[in-house]
């Protein structure tokens, strides 16, 4: 499988771990990037993010536009219908990015997959139907579309796990991020949940939280 085009930086020369960052509907990867420099990682720690582009398809809330999105939305209540075949390949393609950077000899237990809103559902699903653990996961302002069909696997709960929300969000309210904390709790996971007084968002607070999870999460 040839991997999705994709804006890659590192923090230094030498990475010894990634971060695999997935946007949200109708953006593309150059809407993360510009947070690294905001969360002020320190140099020595070597860390290359790769922000991939979702492919383009048309999205039925949207009138069949066709824009970058990680699977079609069926339904305005997001959680009810998606099209969850579409969501499994793209959570494929983040896989085939996982694996590639195992290739490039990051560990596995160094790769932290990010995700916001349409991103964050796919990153659940990349990474807790993985049957190796990875080194963390960050779900954004997001739901667990898939939560009623994945098969969990149980080297998974273990992972660093962080939920964060804005409590005023008006495209994906806010009792679906507890939802997912819910789920995922009742299955053995341990996610730390995280509110923040904004919307569909990332506001400055959050930023400095998402750089102490990371330092906490792949310090040597």
């Amino acid at each position: 499988m040839s991997l999705l085009p994709a804006i890659e930086r590192q923090t230094n020369e030498n990475p010894d771990s990634t971060v695999i960052w997935l946007h949200g509907l109708g953006a593309d990867g150059n809407d993360f990037a510009p947070i690294i420099p905001q969360l002020r990682l320190p140099q020595e720690m070597g860390i290359r993010f790769i922000f991939p582009h979702a492919p383009e398809i048309p999205v039925t809330v949207n009138g069949g536009f066709v824009m970058r999105a990680w699977y079609d939305i069926l339904e305005m209540q997001i959680d009810r219908r998606v099209d969850v075949k579409q969501l499994l390949k793209s959570a494929e393609e983040i896989t085939a990015y996982i694996d590639h950077e195992i290739a490039r000899g990051i560990k596995k237990e160094r790769i932290v997959i990010a995700g916001f809103s349409q991103g964050g559902a796919v990153a659940y699903q990349a990474v807790l139907s993985r049957s190796d653990a990875l080194g963390g996961l960050l779900a954004m302002s997001t739901y667990f579309a898939t939560w009623d069909s994945i098969d969990l696997a149980e080297g998974t709960k273990k992972i660093p796990m962080e939920v964060h929300h804005g409590l005023y969000d008006p495209v994906v309210p806010e009792h679906l991020g507890q939802k997912a904390v819910a789920e995922l709790a009742e299955h053995g996971y341990k996610p730390v949940y995280r509110t923040y007084p904004m919307e569909h968002g990332v506001c400055p607070e959050q930023i400095d939280d998402i750089s102490d999870w990371l330092q906490s999460t792949l310090r040597n």
